[in-house]
């Protein structure tokens, strides 16, 4: 037998590269170079094996891809480019329109110009992963205008100046100059996309009211400070290019007109975009209503299901199917947090353990900086533990190390507890995984070490190193994240850590479930919301009554939801999907059972679509018995 699934190959989001292109003028789909280019690339390509062949097919459409997105560049530090180092990626529909006509023919293309079956298996693997991205970018493209523009959670109003000052580097003064060109370039932008927000909001397609609250507030944050007041303080930008320019081996006089340069630009052109985008949320924030779900829409039903198809990269799974999983999960997940109640001689109710988790001093630390310090003590003290046991359970293991820091001070305040940021491709940077020891309470220590499992081993840095790693890999697949595989891989690895015997105590396997636990009522609640038309409000009591979170995160998350339509359902699909996998496996090979090789299955083609990620270990099931089992 094998695991049975009930969709075709594709669907889902997320390709590599957010493809904001320009439009081209490519006569040849297949092939982005021309003329002699071409013929001694097609010279070439015939001395290859098939293979060869679609590797380097897809490592020249990666390079045009590169070429038409300026801040994909600056991302993977490119930036010998000084003209696109410069620029912003294209935001026009004409851009749109020409991305999906890429999709197309490169769809047509690999399909006609291919023999699959004359391909190794892990190129067969390749090709189905690109499959799968063009489809779903072409599936996507007819709900472009379903979207939201900006929102609190994400848009190019705080993407943009994001860029400048987390990746923007500053080496020379040209550097210096493209980081203008950039300032310059942020007006035109946000007109483009304040004209496509008026046209959004005239078809009914708006963020709910509390959205503006943070939209304004995060927008005129940008604008506050010199040169734009007398608050005695430069703005963000305006600090970060004073910074990284007195910082530059040139002349003082050369660093002072830079720095004038900047600030003139800053005054005459970026403020004044940004107050006519802080106007368009004024207006938007009188025309909208307090109605929370995609339901809303004007094709939101149709468009509801196409998210949770991308989200979670199975197409034939109803808003009714995750919402029943959700509460169906949470239902078992309450039983075993009672018997971690009995186990510790915990007497009353659920809910009252949950406030007795939420609120017992022996679970935080202090939030001073001994407190802080202890805290990234333990986190090192976990992977030292986690890394005794690992060849038990991993074959292939990231060769980038792997190190815990603080978050720093200057981005502490918008940023989550914790989180993990990938090594660099050429080995100069670890990965790291981030503790925000802002305020101490956010952190409690019963939910430290399923929080070093997710984020850092054998999580997030197990997949996304590894896949980085892949040496002969296409580079799309190498970066490319779906967040069912990847969510669905950290929240199985918290699994992982109680079958290999780490958590250290009862209260420690709590946290462990309180995640899961969240994780199963975002199934409910995202349905909940987007399908079943329940209020922020209904959201945000379900979840204080059903999880053990405080109310401040309860309602954070809520929001995030709401503006998010499907991706909180992607990390408890994948991790079942994942776990189901296991169990399959194990239960088809009993002791030949082989937890490394199946992990090597699961991590060491990068981020999969799951119908993909079932054939593959359907395959190494059917391998590994050798007798052509069906």
């Amino acid at each position: 037998m094998k695991y049975s699934i009930r969709t075709p190959l594709a669907v889902s989001l997320v390709a590599l590269l957010a493809a904001c292109s320009q439009p081209d003028d490519s006569a040849t789909p297949h092939n982005e170079l021309s003329g002699a280019a071409v013929e001694a690339a097609r010279a070439a390509q015939a001395e290859q094996s098939e293979s060869e062949r679609l590797y380097a097919w897809f490592d020249e459409l990666f390079e045009a891809d590169l070429v038409r997105s300026p801040q994909t560049q600056t991302q993977l530090g490119r930036i010998g480019n000084l003209d696109a180092y410069g620029r912003w990626d294209a935001v026009t529909d004409e851009a749109a329109a020409a991305d999906q006509q890429r999709r197309i023919d490169r769809l047509a293309y690999l399909r006609d110009s291919f023999d699959y079956d004359a391909l190794d298996a892990d190129a067969r693997v390749s090709y189905r992963v690109f499959e799968y991205l063009q489809e779903t970018g072409i599936r996507q493209y007819e709900f472009r205008d379903q979207n939201y523009v900006f929102t609190q959670m994400f848009g190019p109003h705080t993407g943009m100046p994001t860029l400048l000052i987390s990746q923007h580097r500053i080496e020379n003064a040209d550097h210096a100059e493209a980081y203008i060109r950039r300032l310059e370039g942020l007006g035109p932008v946000l007109d483009t996309l304040i004209v496509r927000a008026d046209e959004r909001a005239e078809a009914g397609v708006l963020p709910p009211r509390f959205a503006f609250d943070y939209l304004i507030g995060n927008t005129q944050a940008l604008i506050t400070g010199a040169p734009f007041d007398d608050s005695g303080e430069d703005s963000p930008l305006l600090a970060d290019f004073r910074s990284k320019v007195e910082a530059l081996d040139i002349d003082q006089e050369a660093k002072d007109d830079l720095i004038a340069r900047a600030t003139w630009t800053l005054e005459s052109s970026v403020s004044l975009a940004y107050r006519r985008l802080i106007d368009m949320f004024e207006r938007h924030a009188g025309m909208t209503d307090t109605r929370d779900g995609a339901w809303k829409l004007p094709r939101g039903e149709a468009y509801y299901e196409s998210q949770l198809a991308s989200f979670t990269t199975l197409p034939d799974l109803s808003p009714q199917e995750v919402h029943d999983i959700g509460l169906a999960e949470i239902d078992r997940i309450h039983g075993e947090m009672r018997a971690i109640m009995d186990q510790v001689g915990f007497e009353g109710s659920l809910q009252d353990f949950f406030e007795f988790m939420r609120t017992d001093e022996q679970f935080y630390l202090p939030n001073t900086d001994e407190g802080r310090a202890e805290y990234i003590a333990g986190a090192n003290a976990i992977f030292d533990r986690v890394r005794t046991v690992l060849p038990d359970y991993f074959d292939t293991m990231p060769e980038a190390p792997l190190v815990v820091r603080e978050v720093e001070a200057f981005r502490a305040a918008g940023s989550p507890s914790a989180f993990y940021n990938s090594p660099a491709l050429d080995g100069s940077r670890p990965g790291i995984y981030y503790a925000n020891t802002l305020n101490m309470r956010n952190l409690p220590t019963y939910q430290m070490e399923t929080l070093a499992y997710h984020e850092g081993i054998p999580g997030h840095h197990f997949q996304l190193a590894l896949a980085q790693e892949r040496e002969g890999t296409p580079m799309f697949q190498r970066l490319l994240y779906l967040s069912a595989f990847g969510e669905g891989w950290a929240l199985y690895a918290e699994s992982l850590g109680k079958e290999m015997g780490l958590f250290t105590d009862p209260y420690q396997d709590f946290g462990r479930l309180a995640y899961e636990l969240w994780r199963a009522g975002r199934l409910v609640v995202d349905t909940g919301i987007h399908y079943l038309q329940w209020s922020r409000e209904d959201a945000i009591e379900y979840l204080m009554a059903n999880t053990s979170f405080t109310e401040e995160e309860i309602v954070r998350e809520v929001e995030r939801y709401i503006v998010w339509p499907g991706q909180a359902t992607s990390y408890k699909i994948g991790q079942m999907r994942i776990r189901d996998l296991r169990d399959y496996a194990r239960e088809e090979l009993g002791d030949d059972f082989d937890w490394g090789e199946f992990h090597d299955v699961v991590l060491t083609n990068g981020s999969l679509p799951l119908p993909v990620l079932t054939e593959l270990v359907n395959d190494y099931v059917a391998g590994k018995r050798g007798d052509g089992q069906e």
